[in-house]
């Protein structure tokens, strides 16, 4: 998966306020394509039992993430360090799928969030991958397994932000850019002194 600072959701399709990290960069509003059932699952191309005998622990809570290390990954993938007090209220209100490594527990390798209302819509935020570990397939398989569980709550409604140079990723996991004409929009301070 390549490097990502676009992976970060701003917006959904009615305002909400972006991510710092996607202020600063150029980004699409991508949606998932409306799904055949709302509780259709989404095939996983690589299992659980696969990604532990390759050392990877799949986590579906935030419970147990080393806050400090997580904000380390979005550090080295051109996110801003963010206030860990505020991160940890953001994934206690948030979807987290995570992987880690081998012995270190708590240190995610690859990372993906979703915020919303738990029954229409949903923003993924944070797509990250470590540096050392991207290209494994690590990205694709926290989405496929995170749109996999909002779709299975019944929520039709995906969306995220993505920089031109990540949306062949995200369109190979069925999202598109401007399905139906409908276009996105955030809302952006210029001036906003808001902290990350």
């Amino acid at each position: 998966m390549p490097t990502q600072q676009a992976c970060s959701a701003a917006a959904a399709l009615r305002s909400r306020r972006p991510s710092p990290a996607s202020t600063t960069t150029t980004s699409r509003q991508l949606r998932l394509r409306p799904p055949r059932a709302a509780t259709a699952g989404v095939r996983l191309t690589v299992s659980d039992a696969e990604l532990e005998s390759r050392g990877f622990a799949v986590r579906r809570t935030a419970e147990g993430i080393d806050v400090a290390a997580l904000n380390e990954v979005f550090v080295r993938v051109g996110f801003p360090r963010r206030q860990e007090e505020r991160l940890r209220r953001a994934l206690e209100h948030s979807r987290v799928v995570w992987l880690s490594a081998g012995e270190e527990e708590g240190r995610p390798v690859a990372f993906a969030r979703a915020a919303g209302d738990g029954v229409f819509n949903a923003v993924v935020w944070d797509v990250v991958v470590e540096p050392s570990s991207q290209g494994l397939g690590l990205g694709r398989a926290v989405m496929e397994r995170l749109v996999d569980e909002l779709r299975r709550d019944g929520v039709a409604n995906i969306v995220l932000y993505a920089e031109t140079r990540v949306v062949g990723f995200y369109r190979l996991l069925d999202f598109a850019m401007d399905p139906d004409g409908i276009r996105g929009m955030a809302y952006y301070r210029k001036s906003a002194t808001t902290a990350a």
